[in-house]
This record gives C-alpha cells, sequence and structure tokens, in this order.
C-alpha cells in the first residue's frame, strides 16, 4: 500500500512509503476489534460501586412486634429491606471489570482496526514535526492544511515528543501516542490517523511485528 508522503502545509514531497499488507491490507475482523476495546474501556471503570445490606445500616436490632396474634405480617427489625433506610438486597458491591484476552486476539485486533482505517482512506503519512518550543498555533495550523481541522485525529510518533505533546495538549479534537503504545480504542476512537514518516518505515521495516 503505497502512501504519499505530506508536509505540515498538506502539500506532497513527492516521497511515498509502502505501508505493509499484512497490516494494513487484511480483511478486518470486527468481533476481536470490539473485544479489545470492551477489554480496554472494562479495564479503566474503577468498579467502587457499593450499598449497604442490613448489617450495615443504622438502626435497632429489636424486634418490631411479637411474630403472632398482630393479624399483620410478621416482621424482624427497621433495618428489614422493606422498610425505608433499611439494607439493599442484592445491591452492587466492589469488583474488577477487566478480563483477559489473549495476545494473538489482541495483536489481531489492532491490525483489523488499522487496517480499516486505511480502507476508509483514514490514513496520512506527514514528514517529521521537529519543534523548537511547543507551539499550538502551528499545530492548528498544520490540522488546517491537512484538512484534519473538524475531524479527531490521532498523531503516532515513533518515540516521544515532548514539545509536540505539549502542543496537542490543548487541542480538542487533537492527540498523540507512541508507536509502542498505541491501541485498538486509540485507532477506533479516532477519525484518522496521522503518521509521521518514521513511524511509517517502522511499519515498513518490520511488518506486523510492530503491532505485538
Amino acid at each position: 500500500m503505497q502512501v504519499d508522503v505530506l508536509n505540515i502545509k498538506g502539500q506532497k514531497t513527492g516521497r511515498t512509503v509502502e505501508l505493509p499488507e499484512e497490516v494494513f491490507g487484511i480483511e478486518p475482523n470486527d468481533h476481536v476489534i470490539w473485544l479489545a476495546v470492551k477489554q480496554y474501556l472494562a479495564a479503566g471503570r474503577q468498579g467502587t460501586h457499593k450499598v449497604k445490606t442490613r448489617a450495615e445500616v443504622q438502626g435497632a436490632s429489636r424486634k418490631l412486634h411479637k411474630q403472632k396474634g398482630t393479624g399483620g405480617a410478621r416482621k424482624g427489625n427497621i433495618r428489614n429491606p422493606l422498610y425505608k433506610g433499611g439494607g439493599t438486597i442484592f445491591g452492587p458491591k466492589p469488583h474488577a471489570y477487566d478480563f483477559k484476552l489473549n495476545r494473538k486476539v489482541k495483536d489481531l485486533a489492532k491490525i483489523s482496526a488499522l487496517s480499516h482505517k486505511a480502507k476508509d482512506g483514514a490514513i496520512y503519512v506527514i514528514e517529521e514535526v521537529n519543534m523548537e518550543v511547543p507551539k499550538t498555533k502551528e499545530l492548528v495550523a498544520a490540522m488546517q492544511a491537512l484538512n484534519l481541522s473538524d475531524k479527531k485525529t490521532l498523531i503516532v510518533l515513533p518515540e516521544y515528543n515532548d514539545n509536540l505533546y505539549l502542543s496537542t495538549r490543548n487541542v480538542p479534537n487533537v492527540a498523540s501516542t507512541l508507536l509502542a503504545d498505541i491501541n485498538t480504542y486509540e485507532i477506533m476512537n479516532a477519525d484518522v490517523l496521522v503518521l509521521t514518516e518514521n513511524t511509517a518505515k517502522i511499519f515498513a521495516d518490520n511488518d506486523a511485528e510492530v503491532v505485538a
């Protein structure tokens, strides 16, 4: 898959990179994408929900009235779940929501997500961005030049770039991540992936090993 390399003004540089078909050209497996996204979101849940049972709410423990002879239903104490202020029956308890996925499943999910973006024409390759100081204005101008100002954009970098990270931090629809940290949720959550030229070359040199 040949992709043109653009500069930050949105113009073609005359260079191209070859993105491997093994990563960007497979038939996407939507089910494993769903599993990977579900796992990512589940791992982010705190799971600290808690209600009080009848053993934990406040209230006297005396029996409200005698068992028989009143003509009414038998009653225990005021902490009975049937009374206002009583305990909750079968309420939520703290627990973890995360679950395990096999490595091969997670890798297939990332490759499937990347192939989806490639089929939709939502992958851009730009030349290396070198900022001497953080400049949000320059980044916004670059996004406008690439016609991406109204799209949720994920910039994938080969290594950490402090100035670029600080420049993207205040732009609501732009985020940056490292190639080593990219995950299925981030790929699917973005409208467009922007790869730097070095990032694309890493894909070209290492094929599917990059997403493992």
